[in-house]
């Protein structure tokens, strides 16, 4: 998402249309599957319906640097960007404030610290985000496993935080020759990715707060291709994420694709839908809340996550990231998956009215925009 810089190229898009040339393509039924039992305790705190934005606090952009205290109300779940490791390989997780030379008006770590405190008291959610476009981690062994537990866990409890947001983009995740089950990972980054996680539940309890925030390359894309398939010459990193999706999905809080940044996704009306239009949101959204068969197996369905567990991952603003899309086709998003109206070209397989929110990246460029993003989101839901 995870721009440092606005308007980069990305490697997604590139990686898609990689994948797409490879012949591979595979014709899948759009058998729904039954919805999975999320953990009603990990996600009891939430607002019913929660708008969740990612706030550069370790370096600055074009939007400038917006310290904590100063974050608007209207977001419910703030996720700090980013920890990031000191290797790939490492699982060393390292967070610290912008520098005062990138970013003058940055605040204290003290004032950091009360400010999350208050939000936190206005019922906030303030989360450590692991990863983005610079943090490449691959947890390859069960040294960087445990080092990956350790140091988010003293990134953490030294900011009192809720818990954590997977960010993981790039090269992080990706499947070996062979790993085609993803109800039965065998890559060691990825079985070592969802111990670290379950570790760190299991130590803060219930009321950690767990949020992802995969690209539509290694989630919707999974539809067509997983890993380098059964022949092996697709793009290892294909639907990469669906197996810690499934493996934690009754430990997760929140799942919030990002819906920007991405090449063409097919969708359960095997037609492919391009970012920016309600149609790429609804259909990408529409997989979520449906399931899919993964790689076109009708055996082998990814299952459908309960709605209050999805929210919809977009730019706030045009400068934040390709695929930014107007208010008014987000309010037909909206409309279309909770009320099963104006839905336009593509319709959904249901109607979840519990659907839980929106994510933006970032706070940032929403504060720079004038706050277009949170006003449409508060104006939708009466906040």
């Amino acid at each position: 998402m995870s721009l440092r810089f606005p308007l980069s190229k990305r490697v997604l898009t590139g990686a898609c249309a990689a994948v797409a040339t490879a012949g591979l393509l595979a014709t899948a039924s759009t058998t729904a599957a039954n919805a999975g039992t999320p953990s009603p305790t990990a996600k009891a705190e939430l607002p019913e319906h929660a708008l969740v934005g990612y706030l550069h606090s370790s370096f600055a952009n074009g939007s400038g640097y917006t310290r904590m205290a100063d974050v608007p109300d209207s977001w419910d779940i703030i996720d700090l960007a980013f920890g990031e490791p000191t290797s790939t390989t490492s699982g060393d997780i390292r967070f610290s404030l912008c520098p005062q030379s990138e970013c003058p008006n940055v605040e204290s770590e003290d004032e950091f610290k009360a400010a999350i405190k208050a939000k936190q008291d206005a019922g906030k959610k303030v989360l450590i985000s692991i990863g983005g476009q610079n943090g490449q981690v691959q947890l390859t062994t069960t040294a960087a496993r445990d080092k990956f537990v350790e140091s988010v866990g003293a990134i953490i409890d030294k900011y009192g935080l809720d818990g954590l947001d997977i960010d993981f983009e790039g090269h992080s995740l990706s499947l070996d020759d062979g790993d085609t089950d993803f109800k039965n990972p065998k890559t060691p980054a990825i079985v070592n990715l969802i111990s670290a996680v379950k570790s760190l539940k299991a130590k803060y309890g219930s009321g950690f707060t767990l949020t992802m925030a995969p690209e539509t390359f290694f989630v919707q894309l999974g539809y067509q291709y997983y890993g380098s398939g059964p022949f092996g010459g697709q793009d290892p990193r294909a639907g990469a994420y669906l197996p810690v999706i499934h493996a934690l999905r009754d430990d997760l809080t929140l799942l919030h694709v990002q819906d920007y940044n991405s090449g063409p996704i097919k969708g359960l009306d095997d037609q492919f839908h391009n970012m920016g239009s309600a149609d790429f949101h609804i259909a990408m959204t529409d997989m979520l809340l449906s399931g899919f068969p993964v790689a076109g197996d009708t055996k082998n369905v990814f299952p459908a996550l309960d709605p209050s567990q999805v929210a919809i991952g977009l730019p706030a603003s045009p400068n934040a990231g390709n695929g930014h899309t107007q208010p008014s086709e987000v309010t037909k998003v909206l409309n279309c998956l909770t009320k099963k109206s104006d839905c336009g070209g593509y319709e959904p397989h249901g109607s979840w009215p519990a659907l839980r929110g929106l994510m933006a990246w970032s706070i940032n460029w929403d504060n720079f925009n004038g706050g277009e993003f949170a006003k449409n989101f508060d104006a939708y839901y009466g906040g």
